[in-house]
């Protein structure tokens, strides 16, 4: 498989493997079978249970059409609407394990959505796959037209890297920091800081996991606020999460 290699907003480097052709075909069809499924129960509830398909008959041809169109919206619009909504995947693509992203770290935009969607028309629907086949095969990271023109690609969750061999960590939106002076540390600090920790921390080497906390005080001038030193480092690496995250 393709490696992708991500620079995250916190300049951390990720290697994700691009998700397989057979995988984005898979995805295609799981998602032709949900919009066909729609189809067919909107048609039985709407127009054959409910009757519109009568109302329909007795209006003008501009007026039927504009009804007909409102039903099957869903179907137009369901990639675009999907990826928005799920940040990066559909209903294939989540079954699958896969997810649009953007290639330069940050989270994809409605824009990058609406980017993709257009250029399936030339990708998917004129070429019947064709196109994208072709360029998501001969491509460097697997993209295709809609990718290029969006600055994304479609990668595979199933190895996903974990987030402990990064410096992030995993924070909620509701997170509240204690300590804005932590970013007077680099990069390399919140790494070397959460790799002592965490090998202190599997070898209960208290003595060392002490003298980090000491350590950190005087570089950064924080006071201890959380209680003990675990839960004093493990406080300043979220927060130093937070602060990049949002600088």
């Amino acid at each position: 498989m393709t490696q992708l290699s991500i620079n995250t907003t916190q300049n951390v480097i990720i290697n994700f493997e691009a998700a397989s052709v057979g995988e984005r075909i898979l995805a295609f069809f799981v998602d032709t079978l949900v919009k066909i499924a729609y189809v067919i129960v909107v048609y039985y509830i709407f127009f054959y249970f409910l009757g519109i398909n009568r109302l329909i008959a007795s209006m003008d041809r501009w007026s039927a059409a504009s009804i007909q169109v409102f039903f099957y919206f869903p179907v137009i619009f369901y990639s675009l609407v999907l990826e928005s909504l799920f940040e990066g995947q559909t209903i294939g693509k989540r079954l699958l394990k896969m997810k649009v992203v953007k290639i330069d770290g940050y989270q994809a935009s409605f824009g990058d959505y609406l980017m993709r969607w257009v250029f399936r028309i030339v990708d998917v629907n004129f070429s019947f796959g064709i196109v994208g086949l072709v360029t998501i095969v001969t491509s460097k990271k697997s993209q295709r037209l809609g990718d290029m023109t969006a600055g994304t690609s479609v990668i595979s969750l199933k190895n996903n890297i974990n987030i402990n061999h990064t410096i992030l960590e995993e924070i909620g939106e509701s997170y509240v920091p204690t300590y804005p002076l932590v970013i007077k540390l680099s990069d390399n600090d919140a790494r070397i800081i959460k790799e002592t920790f965490h090998a202190a921390s599997r070898n209960k080497d208290y003595v060392v996991i002490h003298r980090l906390r000491v350590k950190v005080e005087q570089v950064t001038g924080i006071k201890n606020q959380s209680g003990n030193d675990e839960d004093f480092l493990r406080t300043v690496l979220k927060d130093y999460n937070f602060y990049t995250q949002n600088m």
